[in-house]
């Protein structure tokens, strides 16, 4: 298979995933000497430098959480005609206490056409198995099903076969984890490189020998260093079918805390890396770990033109009655889809684990008689004291006859007389002796075989894809169709459980500092990807090319490995050992510096406004993260959509004047930095351009007449405490007492307790009722006996109580004319609710930060439950991946943690009148116990291993600001009827309100320079509005084949929305339609070409004025030639 020569550009992803990451940049405006030392290379060697480096990420991290949860989006006055002038009028208050601020007057105003609603209405396609049913009919006991202890006693008849011989496809495979007990490379050093060395020694032994590798992100690491022999070897032994790449991810990611930006992204980086390198396709799925599985994986797969996919960590109860009704092969069918276009064939392995004892037959037993590693003198030996023989003449037929019997028992449970036995485990065949033990006995079992027709057997080595392919051909389908009679099944496998009530649903908070850390970064990889794609094509359309620093793509392919080796699920889950954890962190925030210098680099050459001054010096940056007296500050807004919201810088005097490009005076308002005195937040509100650069200018004023103070006051406790502050920003206090106290903005009052200064309601101006919506927080410890929480699992000693601390709060109450927060100071946490009065998304719903520390806590796990009046009963919604969304019940046959689930982006509850839901910036544990009520595990520390192989507790907790956006929805007749017992979609509103959580702008000041500034100007990328239900994933640039010319990608996903009508904020949907020559400003379009998902098929080239046309839900990826 010759390479396809091709010159990709790989497409903009469904994307919105930073919490942390723009902030990051923002705390740098203020200068701080000590801080400059984050960047640059660390020594390897010393994991307390490790150690130390991520100390000082976590201080960064939190010390930006309390001045960026001041920076919120930024906005700007700009577009391309110049800023429209406030009117003039100063902000005053007005006599009921609300802030009158100048605004530009261009209208908030939403244009939803009723059409694209139509999608949401349309008739579901039908599922024969639908996972909500299968858990209300499934009792979710645990009768012992004697040798197969979760399942049942398989019987048979032994004439079955004697028509159609059964067929056997034994596939040998090492499961090998990017990181785990060890680091990556210290795996790979260990174990993985033997493991590859002796595969191109033993598989050309014989033609018959079979294998399949999973991880690109180890095989590349190989490839590397091999020499060419063998180099050629692989190439050959792809050619010849006896070595297949399945899935070909660089990781086998995660599916239930990753979002769907970093799952395409892995995915594209694999199959990039096979293209290029081996010219392979991989055409099935092998997911045997990921602790429980995800609707959104076979979605991406089945777009990357996968055929078919096995899956393995399934509830053991579900295993069984899928079992007992011959359903463990289905077409797994997404719950929106009205036909059957995202059908993709999907084999669920019906046993306890993927290792050998688990895969031959329902007998472990007997199985592992079979697992030849475990021969006696060796290191691993036979639990059930049964250990395996090496097959000699002498005991070939009974040795064949007993594993034959466990091979028809395994078929049974199946719809076709084809059997997948996987052959392998964890890090398997890193000896040549093992390579030898097993295939060569198995050789001998399978030649008995086939030469005893009695037997009615065909037995072999095979691949996944034999084993697929032959179930194909015996049902007469094509590749990848449904077979007759086959179930179509919608829905996911969470949460998982191995045994007893043992449920894989700790994991999904497990170190949330790490998957708060990962979302910052992934939204920086999408904004570094946009920003270079552009300026790379800016700079070619001026004529520049060779003047732009190309070097910056080695920094994108640096920080895309990064991202996606932390997506494998020993990774993002939380549950590695603490020095691989170390590891991952060193390995992100180098990526992170790295970003952050491609971003820096691009903005400068796109704000230039006379291109022929642009100099690049390596040395030199012209902007920077961390900022010293800023004269110029550029904002990026990195969401697809123009952007109106406030933005917190910090600065060193009060008479701080912030201008537009035109020289307009925005509104400030200074409020107090509090971990600092010499420094003030300064709050201002920007419109940015979508995908864009805005410049403002900031000085030192003695007439700011529009730089407001913030109104501040302490609410204390304590008798005769009293606190007080010198100007510049004057502080009261007063003591506290039970009342209800408010604060207000255009379009939210939210009411918080007077004693635990925690929110109590919430009024949407446009609403005439007050929605209960309090806030609790809440602790659940672990159980006395010896089954304990761990990394991996949630064992709670009974529900949770109340936190409580002998000292009440101290609460600090905010009000000022662009924001108001009450932020309560608690022992073990610290929350800002934060609402900004401003017009548009940014204005309509809830800024909450968390922070957590729990490091003096042992086996305690802090919840934040949010009690409503909502009667939502006890259904409840999350999302999967960010991707969509999946209604849960709350089961009181249930235990309590098996109700968890995980949430990367969202959950909601709702009744007939509102919908709340909660937006996250990181992957947590949600649930919602009682009618009203949701809840997320915030943090959790662990004193013990939970006997899953870690052998660690959680212990290494970090301080960890977890964001929010809470959002409070009226629900009309029309936004009702699209949710269906099965399917449910956020509105317009909420999706424009994740986006603005998880991409926050980034500040970049310019620093000065000896030779004076050139003059700067807004960057403003596309020409015509994109549809606000539409998502631009991704504008990634890829190196091409040919040319070795950088190729552009663009990832576009079409939202499912409901409908809600005035939202009150400019957008417009075209249902579906997209005009890609119009999009984009000062470029041509010279090609677009549709695309697989991971680019590895290319469509027919279109005309490059088409429109191109989205169904909803649906994620395009094209290859562009922009210039």
């Amino acid at each position: 298979m010759k390479l396809r020569k091709q010159v990709t550009v790989c497409g903009g992803a469904i994307f919105c995933v930073a919490v942390f990451s723009l902030y990051l940049m923002l705390d740098r405006v203020q200068h701080d000497p000590a801080r400059r030392q984050n960047g640059g290379n660390f020594p390897r060697s010393q994991i307390s430098v490790l150690q130390n480096r991520i100390e000082q990420l976590e201080q960064l991290l939190e010390e930006n959480h309390q001045i960026i949860s001041h920076i919120k989006d930024s906005v700007m006055e700009l577009t391309d005609t110049g800023a429209v002038s406030p009117s003039g009028h100063l902000p005053f208050r007005s006599a009921n206490g609300s802030w009158v601020l100048p605004f530009d007057g261009r209208p908030t105003f939403l244009a939803v056409k009723p059409q694209d609603c139509q999608f949401a209405v349309g008739s579901h396609g039908q599922a024969d198995v639908q996972m909500l049913d299968v858990y209300s009919l499934l009792k979710f006991d645990n009768p012992d099903g004697g040798v197969w202890k979760q399942g049942f006693d398989i019987t048979y008849d032994p004439d079955e076969w004697d028509n159609e011989p059964l067929q056997v496809f034994v596939v040998p495979h090492s499961h090998n984890d990017p990181g785990w007990i060890k680091t990556f490379d210290k795996y790979f050093t260990d174990q993985t490189q033997h493991i590859l060395n002796n595969m191109v020694v033993k598989l050309p032994e014989d033609p018959r020998r079979k294998f399949i590798w999973s991880e690109i992100s180890f095989f590349s690491k190989w490839w590397e260093t091999a020499d060419i022999h063998k180099q050629e070897a692989v190439r050959k032994l792809i050619h010849a079918g006896q070595l297949e790449i399945v899935t070909g991810g660089w990781v086998m990611t995660d599916e239930a805390n990753v979002h769907y930006f970093a799952m395409i992204d892995q995915l594209i980086e694999g199959h990039q890396w096979l293209e290029r390198n081996l010219g392979v396709t991989p055409r099935s799925g092998w997911a045997v770990d990921p602790f429980g599985h995800s609707a959104t994986m076979p979605y991406l797969l089945k777009k990357a033109n996968l055929t078919s996919m096995l899956i393995q960590r399934v509830h053991y109860s579900i295993k069984k009655h899928f079992a007992s009704t011959r359903s463990l092969e289905f077409m797994w069918r997404q719950a929106w889809d009205t036909g059957s276009s995202t059908d993709i064939f999907c084999h669920m392995m019906p046993f306890y684990s993927y290792d050998v004892p688990h895969t031959c037959g329902p007998d472990p037993k007997i199985c592992c008689q079979f697992d030849f590693k475990r021969l006696p003198g060796g290191r691993i030996n036979c639990p059930w004291k049964v250990p395996p023989k090496t097959v000699v003449e002498a005991n070939v037929a009974e040795r064949a006859h007993l594993l034959l019997d466990q091979y028809r028992k395994k078929s049974k449970l199946y719809r076709s007389k084809v059997l997948l036995v996987p052959l392998g485990d964890d890090f398997r065949y890193d000896k040549a002796l093992e390579w030898d033990q097993q295939y060569i006995n198995y050789q001998k079992l399978f030649d008995y075989m086939n030469s005893h027709p009695e037997m009615h057997v065909q037995a072999q080595f095979g691949t996944l894809t034999d084993y697929f392919n032959a179930v194909y051909k015996t049902h007469g389908v094509a590749q990848g169709t449904r077979p007759a009679d086959y179930p179509v099944l919608s829905g996911d496998f969470f949460a998982y459980a191995d045994r007893e009530d043992h449920y894989w649903t700790g994991y999904f908070t497990s170190r949330p500092f790490y998957k708060s850390l990962d979302r910052v970064i992934e939204s920086h990889l999408r904004g570094a990807e946009i920003l270079y794609s552009l300026a790379v094509a800016n700079a070619r359309h001026a004529g520049m090319e060779g003047r732009y620093p190309v070097s910056d793509y080695a920094l994108l392919v640096d920080a895309r490995r990064s991202v996606g080796l932390f997506q494998h699920h020993d990774a993002i889950t939380g549950t590695a050992k603490e020095n691989v954890v170390i590891d991952y962190g060193t390995k992100l925030l180098r990526s992170l510096i790295g970003l952050k210098r491609v971003i820096i680099n691009a903005a400068h050459f796109l704000v230039m406004k006379n291109k022929e001054f642009y100099r690049f010096y390596q040395t030199e940056p012209f902007l920077e993260t961390v900022g010293g007296n800023v004269v110029y500050l550029v904002l990026f807004n990195p969401i697809e959509q123009e952007r109106l919201c406030v933005v917190t810088v910090l600065v060193n005097t009060v008479r701080v004047r912030v201008l537009t490009e035109d020289g307009q005076t925005l509104p400030v308002q200074l409020s107090a930095q509090w971990s600092s005195a010499s420094q003030m937040s300064a709050t201002f509100m920007v419109r940015l351009p979508p995908l864009g650069l805005a410049v403002f200018h900031l000085y030192d004023s003695p007439d700011s007449p529009m730089t407001l103070r913030s109104d501040t006051l302490l609410r204390l406790s304590g008798r005769g405490v009293a606190a007080r502050a010198a100007d510049p920003l004057p502080v009261r206090s007063q003591q506290s007492d039970p009342q209800t106290f408010y604060i207000s903005s255009q379009s939210l009052t939210l009411g918080f307790s007077g004693t635990t200064g925690l929110l109590e309601s919430i009024k949407r101006k446009d609403d005439p009722q007050e929605v209960k919506v309090q806030m609790q927080f809440v602790v659940y410890g672990t159980r006395p006996s010896k089954d304990k929480s761990g990394a991996y699992l949630f064992l709670p000693d009974g529900k949770a109580k109340p936190y409580n601390q002998k000292e009440p709060p101290v609460v600090r109450v905010v009000e000022g004319p662009l924001f108001s927060e009450v932020v309560a100071h608690y022992q073990h946490f610290q929350q800002t609710i934060r609402i900004h009065n401003v017009p548009g998304v940014d204005g309509l719903s809830i800024d909450i930060t968390t922070m957590v520390d729990i490091r003096d806590q042992t086996n305690k796990e802090l919840a934040m439950r949010l009690v409503t009046d909502i009667q939502s009963g006890d259904v409840f919604y999350t999302d999967l991946n960010g991707f969509q969304m999946q209604p849960r019940r709350h089961y009181l046959k249930l235990p309590l943690q098996a109700n968890f689930y995980p949430m990367p982006s969202q959950a909601y509850i709702q009744d007939s009148h509102h919908r709340l839901t909660l937006h996250t910036a990181q992957s947590l544990g949600v649930s919602s116990l009682e009618s009203g009520q949701l809840e997320v595990i915030m943090d959790r520390r662990l004193m013990q291993d939970d006997n899953r192989g870690l052998g660690q507790g959680l212990k290494d907790n970090k301080k960890t600001a977890n964001h929010f956006r809470l959002l409070l929805e009226r629900r009309s007749t029309g936004n009702k009827m699209m949710d269906s017992a099965t399917t449910s979609f956020p509105s317009i509103l909420s999706h424009m309100t994740n986006a603005i959580l998880n991409h926050e702008v980034l500040a970049l000041p310019v620093l000065p320079k000896r030779r004076g500034i050139p003059p700067l100007q807004t960057f403003a990328p596309l020409k015509s509005i994109l549809p606000c239900d539409f998502h631009l994933l991704n504008l990634r640039s890829i190196q091409s084949q040919v040319m070795r010319q950088k190729i552009t990608t663009m990832q576009i996903l079409a939202s499912g929305i409901l409908c809600a009508q005035n939202l009150g904020f400019n957008c417009t949907t075209t249902q579906g339609q997209l005009s890609v020559s119009g999009l984009f400003k000062n470029l041509d379009l010279q090609l677009l070409q549709p695309m697989s998902l991971t680019l590895m098929h290319a469509g027919t080239p279109l005309a490059n004025d088409s429109t191109i046309s989205l169904d909803p839900m649906e994620i395009s990826v094209f290859k562009l030639k922009l210039r």
